[in-house]
């Protein structure tokens, strides 16, 4: 993925795209443009919180709750401001509760398939890097016995 987050981000935009249009165009009647303006907000935020700064640190499920979180603020703020009508905080409730669910298959994807860690050794990288810990044979330097009666 290191390569390729260009591609992947896309992937999950356009992905994204389609689920909110499908909930917030279809169901709650919402025009294409706003859908669009919400799915790139929400695209830009969610990847530099969510999938930069919260993933790394964390594991998945944290990540999700973050990005149900994350999406629930931005879905109901912009489409307060973009849209007349509908109950704005029921349908970002229910368009989060669908990205969240998302996010959390698509990070798992990601993380399971594409990092260097589990294509090389065939592990599975939690990507929680706070508890790692580097370890060696060695604890202690060598060093020449002070005590010893041989003096070179």
């Amino acid at each position: 993925m290191e390569g390729n987050h260009a591609a992947w981000e896309s992937i999950k935009f356009i992905a994204s795209l389609v689920l909110l249009f499908v909930i917030l165009g279809l169901f709650y009647k919402m025009s294409f443009v706003n859908v669009f303006l919400i799915s790139a907000v929400l695209g830009i935020v969610s990847y530099v919180l969510g999938d930069m700064v919260i993933l790394p640190r964390t594991n998945n499920t944290i990540a999700a709750a973050a990005d149900f979180g994350l999406s629930l603020i931005l879905i109901w703020y912009l489409s307060s401001i973009l849209t007349y009508g509908n109950n704005p905080f029921t349908m970002s409730l229910v368009t989060s509760a669908r990205v969240a669910l998302f996010e959390y298959f698509f990070h798992g994807y990601l993380v399971k398939n594409l990092t260097e860690d589990s294509t090389e050794k065939g592990t599975f990288n939690q990507g929680n890097l706070r508890y790692n810990t580097e370890a060696s044979e060695e604890l202690a330097p060598v060093k020449p016995d002070v005590r010893s009666d041989d003096k070179e």
